[in-house]
C-alpha cells in the first residue's frame, strides 16, 4: 500500500491546478475520542495515494467519564477541526467518503444532536460505528504489515476512550481470520482523568496498568493467548499514537518522522526503557520532547500503562508498530468498492 504524500500545487485563488484529467478522490475520517483525523486520496497500482491530510486534538471525549455527555467546549473544539475537514474535502473534490465516530459518540447522551449540528454546520455525515466495525476497519488498514510466518496475532488499538483488541490466526495467501475481539473501556483520556496524568506518580502509574490487567484478563481467559505466546506462535502489532510515540522517542527523532516509524519493531525492553524515562519526567519534561508536545504530555503516561499491561499478558519479545489503522482501512474499502465503476 502507497502512502505517499502528495501535495498539489494551487493558484492565488487556492483552487487546484491540474493538467490530469479528473480521478476519483476519496476521503476517509475518523472522529475518536482524541484526535480528528482525514485522509484524502486517489488510488494508484496496488494501493492509493495520500493527496492531503489533517489531525488535531479536540478531547471530543474529555469529561464523558463523570456524566455521559459530550461538554459544550469539547463539542465547539471538535466543530472547529470538522470545519477544516468539509473545506478540504470540498476544496479537493472529494467524490466517495465516509465519515465515522467511535467511543465517545458511542457513549454520549447528547451523540445524536452533536452529529445533526456537524453535518449542518460542516457538510459532513457522520456514522457511529460499534467497537467491531472499529477494530475490523484498522485491521484492514494495517493488516499488511503481520508476518504471514507466524500463525497468530495480537492487534491493538489504545484510543482516547477505549482499548480495541484482536486475535487473530494469520496464514501465507489469506487475510487474517479474526478468532475473537473486544473492547475494554481503557482509553488515554478516560484513564488519565481517573488517575491523573499531568501529575501522575509512578503509584499512579502501576494503578492505571493494574486497571487495564483487570480489563483484560477475560480475553485471556477465553483464547489461552499466553499459552501461544510462551510457545512463540504469537506476533504483536500496535497502531495508535501510544506506541508511533514510543516508537519515535526510542528512535531518537528530532521531530516526529512517519516513515522512520510505520513499520518498524520495537524491543518490549526497549518500550519499557523509553516508558521508565516518560514516567519519572513531569509534564513539562514530557511535553518538551518533539515526539510528545503539550497536547499529549498528560495522555501519553495512559496510553504506556495500557501497553505495560498488554505485555505483562503477553509477553511478545518485539511489537510492530503501524502508523496507519482505521482510516487506511475506510480507504481501501472505498477503493475496492469504486473499482467496478472507475
Amino acid at each position: 500500500m502507497d502512502l505517499q504524500v502528495h501535495s498539489e500545487r494551487q493558484n492565488d485563488t487556492g483552487r487546484l491546478r491540474s493538467s490530469a484529467p479528473a480521478r476519483p478522490v476519496f476521503a476517509a475520517l475518523d472522529l475518536g475520542t482524541n484526535n480528528c483525523r482525514l485522509l484524502i486520496a486517489r488510488p494508484i497500482p496496488g494501493g492509493f495515494r495520500v493527496i492531503d491530510a489533517f489531525s488535531r486534538i479536540v478531547r471530543l471525549g474529555e469529561g464523558l467519564t463523570r456524566n455521559d455527555r459530550l461538554s459544550d467546549s469539547a463539542m465547539e473544539r471538535t466543530l472547529a477541526a470538522l470545519r477544516i475537514c468539509g473545506s478540504k474535502i470540498e476544496r479537493r473534490g472529494v467524490t466517495a467518503a465516509r465519515a465515522v465516530a467511535t467511543e465517545a459518540c458511542r457513549r454520549a447522551r447528547n451523540c445524536g444532536e452533536f452529529i445533526d449540528a456537524v453535518e449542518r454546520e460542516t457538510g459532513i455525515a457522520i456514522e457511529i460505528i460499534s467497537s467491531q466495525e472499529e477494530g475490523r476497519l484498522a485491521l484492514a488498514g494495517c493488516a499488511s504489515l503481520l508476518d504471514p510466518n507466524v500463525p497468530y496475532a495480537v492487534v491493538f488499538d489504545i484510543g482516547g476512550g477505549s482499548t480495541e483488541l484482536m486475535w487473530l490466526a494469520v496464514e501465507r495467501g489469506r487475510a487474517p481470520r479474526i478468532l475473537d475481539q473486544t473492547s475494554i473501556q481503557c482509553g488515554v483520556i478516560g484513564l488519565t482523568e481517573q488517575f491523573g496524568g499531568a501529575d501522575a506518580d509512578r503509584g499512579m502509574y502501576r494503578r492505571m496498568v493494574e486497571e487495564v490487567a483487570s480489563a483484560i484478563a477475560s480475553f485471556e481467559a477465553r483464547n489461552g493467548i499466553r499459552e501461544r505466546v510462551l510457545a512463540g506462535q504469537v506476533q504483536m502489532l500496535g497502531t495508535s499514537g501510544t506506541v508511533t510515540t514510543l516508537a519515535g522517542v526510542h528512535l531518537g527523532l528530532c521531530r516526529y518522522d512517519r516513515r522512520a516509524v510505520d513499520g518498524s519493531f520495537l524491543r518490549i525492553d526497549h518500550a519499557r526503557a523509553v516508558i521508565e524515562r516518560l514516567v519519572a519526567l513531569d509534564f513539562d519534561g514530557r511535553a518538551r520532547h518533539p515526539c510528545i508536545g503539550q497536547d499529549r504530555a498528560d495522555l501519553v503516561i495512559a496510553g504506556c500503562a495500557v501497553l505495560d499491561a498488554l505485555c505483562d499478558c503477553w509477553p511478545v519479545e518485539r511489537l510492530r508498530i503501524a502508523d496507519r489503522g482505521l482510516r487506511e482501512g475506510i480507504l481501501v474499502e472505498l477503493i475496492g468498492s469504486a473499482r467496478q465503476i472507475y
